[in-house]
């Protein structure tokens, strides 16, 4: 079993003491680069193999919209320093290629020539620097594709992963078919497909769409009530947190997603270092 990080982002913002902003993590490891490696480092210990590059709010798009585009190359140059640092012996160092406009929203992702353009550019900005690419919280196929042909470009394995519906088996949040879906990335060239940024009982449902693809898979889920609060440059501050996501529970959750062939498994959002520890536990590295 290869065991992601949690919710790096989400974590971030508990520990800061700061005001939630549209940047998100981004902003807080602006002001506090030290708090982005100190996360990393307690994942790592925690027993997380793959540690992701805190840039999820990093494209040029969101930068131009919430911060300054100027800030692009100084938030991948820091994040960077900060998943080096903290990686040790065994460490896998991903980049992270997310959502352009906004999470969760298919219909705001860009044209298919647009988005492979300023994937580009992510991808051009964290290549030397990382194991491979995750391509993740993608809610469609057209932006989860563009990911994938931009990373393609350099010489990484890439990972893409999907969120599905809350409500509805068998489809992303797009409403296009997951399997189908899943089936055209592979095509494409996609060495895993997963599941991520939904509830535990989403991904139950949704896992077996994306199983015997002749690729891994996996999932890592989030712990919020519902994303549906959250709007096109707010706060993650306007997301409720489940109560009954503890680390046990979610154990359970990832010990179904692995009898059902999962070899990847991590958190999102809300999913935090005693979650992946527990994960840890229940596959320490000398069994994986």
């Amino acid at each position: 079993m290869f065991i992601l990080d949690g919710g790096l982002g989400h974590e971030l913002v508990k520990r800061c003491g700061q005001p939630a902003h549209p940047l998100w993590s981004v902003k807080t490891m602006l002001e506090q680069p030290e708090l982005v490696r100190q996360v990393h480092q307690d994942f790592v210990r925690a027993g997380a193999r793959g540690i992701t590059l805190n840039t999820y709010t990093a494209t040029p798009t969101r930068m131009a919209r919430d911060g300054q585009p100027g800030w692009l190359e100084a938030c991948h140059a820091t994040a960077i320093q900060a998943a080096q640092d903290a990686a040790t012996e065994g460490t896998r160092v991903l980049g992270c290629l997310p959502p352009l406009v906004a999470s969760y929203r298919a219909d705001l992702a860009p044209d298919r020539a647009a988005a492979v353009a300023e994937y580009r550019i992510l991808v051009g900005l964290q290549a030397a620097a990382v194991d491979g690419f995750l391509a993740e919280t993608l809610p469609t196929y057209r932006e989860a594709s563009a990911a994938l042909e931009a990373a393609l470009e350099v010489d990484r394995p890439v990972w893409v992963s999907l969120v599905p519906s809350e409500t509805q088996a068998g489809l992303l949040r797009s409403g296009e078919p997951l399997r189908e879906v899943a089936e055209r990335l592979v095509d494409q060239g996609a060495e895993a497909i997963l599941l991520n940024c939904a509830s535990p009982e989403a991904i139950d449902a949704n896992l077996p769409s994306i199983r015997g693809l002749g690729v891994e898979f996996g999932a890592y889920g989030n712990a919020f009530v519902s994303v549906d609060a959250l709007q096109v440059g707010g706060t993650v501050d306007v997301l409720q947190e489940r109560k009954d996501i503890s680390p046990a529970i979610y154990l359970e959750y990832a010990k179904r997603w692995a009898e059902l062939g999962a070899t990847i498994l991590g958190g999102c959002c809300g999913i935090g270092v005693e979650h992946i520890a527990a994960l840890s536990q229940q596959w320490p590295a000398s069994k994986r």
